[in-house]
């Protein structure tokens, strides 16, 4: 049994006692807190979590976020719960982003017209790059 640690004061010394929901459960000697296993499940890989946040800071909506990274949108919202990540407010700009390959990214670059009037970021999305690119929004 790998040895675990009372969450209220971290003593290693405790017993089992009983099973709750299907996991087992302990009872620590020292405090006599009654404990559980963590849960295990299906965990996400953190590179999806920090590119999540990554465009959810870059001003994607989370349902966007859930197209391309091919994570739930409640998983997201729950990411930017969990590590308080803040949006700025954008009021002037508004982002547009652009999946693609190696050799469309050279080829996009190539074009002087394409890197004028507007920000653009360019980040991994496993084997493809995608392009944040910010415009002001138009006045009219």
């Amino acid at each position: 049994m790998a040895q675990l640690s009372c969450p209220k004061c971290e003593s290693k010394e405790a017993t089992k006692s009983g099973i709750v929901g299907g996991r087992q459960r302990y009872k620590c000697k020292n405090c006599g807190y009654h404990y559980s296993v963590a849960k295990t499940g299906k965990e996400t890989s953190p590179y999806y979590v920090i590119k999540a946040l990554q465009l959810y800071v870059e001003g994607v909506s989370y349902r966007e976020i859930e197209r391309l990274l091919g994570v739930s949108h409640v998983s997201v919202m729950n990411w930017v719960k969990k590590y308080g990540v803040k949006a700025p407010r954008q009021t002037e700009y508004h982002p547009t982003y652009k999946i693609l390959n190696q050799k469309e990214l050279a080829e996009f670059f190539a074009r002087p017209e394409n890197l004028k009037g507007a920000g653009m970021m360019v980040t991994e999305l496993g084997d493809k790059y995608m392009m944040i690119r910010w415009e002001r929004f138009r006045q009219g």
